[in-house]
């Protein structure tokens, strides 16, 4: 009989949790910022999750999905300058000569691209695609910086 009470309190004590989860504004729009995070856009989950920890600074979500929209974003204005340099650069090499403008010009965007990808820094949540395309851009520069130094 005991252990009936104690289960049937357990899980009256986990709905309770539950319902203050769903029906706290704070919770709500964390939740929310999961989602607008999961789907890809980072700039609505940081802008939902501050607008949650802002109205209690205890919603550990919250700060979590915003300390991560973060990151997703500096990644993914590092992919779109990755993207629009190297259209940059193919442009340069469909030339048929390069000048020695060009070759400092196409050195100083990898120095640049590669040195902004050190910078990043990754954690354990942080979208693994994002991360990968990040990283081969990186490749790339690097590759290059080399054929442009030889």
């Amino acid at each position: 009989m005991n252990v009936k009470a104690l289960l049937l309190a357990s899980l009256f004590f986990l709905f309770a949790m539950f319902a203050y989860f769903l029906t706290n504004p704070s919770y709500e729009k964390s939740l929310e910022a999961k989602y607008y995070y999961e789907t890809g856009n980072y700039k609505e989950a940081y802008s939902l999750a501050s607008e949650a920890f802002s109205m209690d600074i205890y919603n550990r979500m919250a700060s979590t999905i915003m300390a991560q929209s973060k990151t997703s974003m500096k990644y993914k204005k590092y992919i779109d300058e990755a993207k629009k340099y190297m259209d940059n650069i193919s442009l340069i090499a469909a030339q048929k000569s390069i000048s020695d403008a060009d070759r400092a010009k196409i050195k100083m965007i990898c120095e640049i691209m590669i040195d902004s990808y050190k910078k990043l820094s990754p954690s354990v949540i942080t979208d693994e695609t994002i991360v990968k395309e990040a990283a081969k851009y990186y490749q790339h520069f690097e590759q290059l910086l080399e054929q442009v130094n030889r």
